[in-house]
This record gives C-alpha cells, structure tokens and sequence, in this order.
C-alpha cells in the first residue's frame, strides 16, 4: 500500500527522490501505480490522444566492435556477413518509406571502425541533397561518442557538424542502464554513462530534439534502474528553457533469444505483461518533466501495448516498416498503419499521426 506521503507528493508534482521512488516501487501495487500514471498522462495530454508515426529503421552497417552481450545483429570487420549500405539501397529503402507515407529514417549502425566522421557528414549530405524531405533520426550518444574520439573532436563540434550535414533529431539509442556496473559487464565498449549523458547534455545546449530510452529486465537492480531514471531526469532539469531536450522515454524489455547474455545468465526471466506495464507506470511518475512516454509495443505485443496506454504511455512509436535488432533476439511484431489506428481505437484512445517532434505529421507532396 502506498503511503499517503508519496502519494501526496506525486499528486502535487513534487519529484520523487531516490528513496522515495524505491519506496514507491516496493509497495506501491500495480493498480495504484497505473492510477497514479494515468492521472498524470491525462493532465499532460489530456485530448485522449496516442501518436504514432511512420518511419523506417535502417542499420547502416552491421559492423560494431563494442560487441555487446546482448546484441546478436552486430559482427566483427572481418565476417563474410558484415556488410555497409550503398547508396543505392539508401535510396530503394527511403523511395518505399515515402510510398508507404513516411519520411523518418531511423539510422543507427553500432561503431564500424572504418566508418569515420567524413563518412557520416558525406552520406547525410548526399541524402538531404537527393531526398530533401526525408528527416534523419541518425545515431545515438555512443557512436556520436565514439566519432568524438576518432576524430579527435569536441563532442559539441561533432554534433554541429552533424547537423550541418542534415541531422534532424539525435534517439536516445544505447542507454540499456546508465550504471557503469552494468556497462562494464554486458557493453564495455560502449560509452560510460557519464559519456552518454554527456553527449546528450551538448545535443540539449545545440537544440536538438532527443528521446532517452532503457532496456531493462537483464542483470540490473531496481536501483539502477532508479538511478538511470533519475539521471535522465536530472538532464533534463539542466537543459536550457528554449529548447525541447528529451521529448520522450521509451522503456523496452531486454529481448534474449540465442545472445550471449542469456548463455551467461540463462536463470533471467523474461519480463511479460505486468512487469513491463508498472516500468511504463513508474516511469511516468518519476519523469514528470519529459512530455511523452512510449510504449515499446514491438518488444511486448499489441495487446500489453495497448494496456499500456492505459499506464502512462501516450505514444505506440513506428508501425516498423524495417527492424534487424531486437528482431535478431526474439521479437518479431509487426503493424500495418491501418492496424496500429485501430489498435489505438479499440484501446479508447483518438490515433495522431506525428512526426520526430511529436508534431502533427505533415504528408509528402
């Protein structure tokens, strides 16, 4: 049972601190979470509606040398799979995300040692130039990282070059949990999390729109996810007025089918339905300064998405034209536009269409 402080604190929008957030976690039950996220999802966006948004999740290369635990898309330079987009698949891959009604690339590709600044400025460039409508929702904090050391540069420096060459909005790809216990166990090569906050911190100061995620359910603790909860909070508190910083959180259930990980670890449990909506339910309460919650419907199922947005999630992400990582490790969900509208409906809920800045979608001419 929750106590009657903590819950006069949430209703009076007074951020819970580290003791207090386990306390609620402890006790709390999953009804009076759930209550609790609801209430506040319908002071922030109280018109009952759910976004969505068409867009194509395209790994540029295949090649990462961080090779983490519980990753079974990446390979190393030299395997006969390892491959590196070519121009010419770039534009069948986006001419179809335009036919489909999209024109959001999410571009991510792990840290391909052989791929350097030059190569990421040069391919957004040639993008913007064939594509001009097309918007780039390109790489994350530990390739951004990563760039900043190749390159011997500033992280600022990074990203404003980045974005001189047509970045539009930087996901928040690579958090898992920001404890550097965690990383140096299952992603070592990885950006440590005062890095990772920190290239968001710079992303923040430049304007640009960002998201924060965290994959959960392995080998952390509830206080590290706590912590990691706290710490993107705390960011966010730090950005400067003007501009958006994280527009959205998206938790998502480590996924363990055939990863290394799960040889190591094989007595985790996969997280289902209940434990995953009271992530969704706690996240809402903690963050009460980012606007939108997502609901990672392609690791969990239509159905305890749906149930989602009944805990604090307003927003259902992409119907996931293309998806090669999560997938690689057991999720294998798909949605048509027309599906994800009335998975929406039949939820109670009006489906808004959006872009990477949770705006009204604007269709291509």
């Amino acid at each position: 049972m929750l106590s009657a402080d903590i819950r006069s604190k949430i209703t009076s929008k007074i951020p819970l601190d580290k003791f207090e957030a386990l306390q609620l976690w402890e006790t709390a039950t999953l009804a009076e979470l759930m209550q609790l996220a609801d209430a506040i999802r319908n002071q922030i966006h109280p018109n009952k509606k759910v976004s969505w948004l068409i867009d194509r999740n395209v790994n540029l290369t295949n090649v990462c040398f961080a090779q983490c635990l519980f990753c079974n898309f990446c390979v190393k330079k030299q395997d006969k799979n390892a491959y590196v987009l070519s121009l010419d698949e770039y534009r069948l891959k986006i001419r179809e995300l335009f036919d489909l009604g999209g024109n959001q690339l999410l571009l991510q590709g792990g840290m391909n040692p052989a791929l350097d600044l030059n190569y990421y400025t040069d391919l957004f460039s040639s993008l913007k130039r064939e594509f001009s409508q097309l918007k780039l929702h390109a790489l994350g904090p530990p390739e951004v990282h990563w760039l900043s050391t190749q390159a011997k540069l500033p992280i600022r420096e990074v990203l404003i070059r980045l974005m001189d060459a047509g970045l539009d909005s930087l996901p928040g790809a690579g958090a898992e949990i920001l404890s550097d216990r965690i990383r140096e166990l299952v992603s070592p090569g990885k950006a440590t999390a005062a890095e990772w906050l920190d290239v968001m911190r710079e992303a923040h100061k430049l304007g640009i729109v960002t998201s924060a995620t965290m994959m959960f359910g392995f080998i952390e603790s509830i206080t590290e996810r706590i912590e990691h909860l706290l710490a993107i909070r705390k960011l966010q508190d730090e950005k400067p007025p003007d501009v958006p910083g994280f527009l959205a959180f998206i938790p998502w259930p480590y996924q363990h089918s055939n990863t290394k990980l799960y040889e190591k670890h094989p007595d985790m449990p996969q997280i289902y339905g209940a434990e995953y909506i009271k992530m969704i339910a706690f996240s809402r309460i903690l963050l009460n300064n980012i606007p939108n919650i997502g609901a990672s419907w392609l690791t969990v199922g239509q159905d305890i998405g749906a149930l989602a947005l009944h805990a604090g999630a307003n927003d259902l992400g992409s119907v996931m034209i293309e998806e090669n990582v999560v997938s690689k490790a057991g999720a294998n969900y798909q949605l048509s536009p027309d599906s994800m509208q009335k998975l929406i409906r039949n939820a109670g809920f009006e489906p808004f269409q959006r872009d990477q800045t949770y705006q009204a979608f604007t269709a291509q001419n």
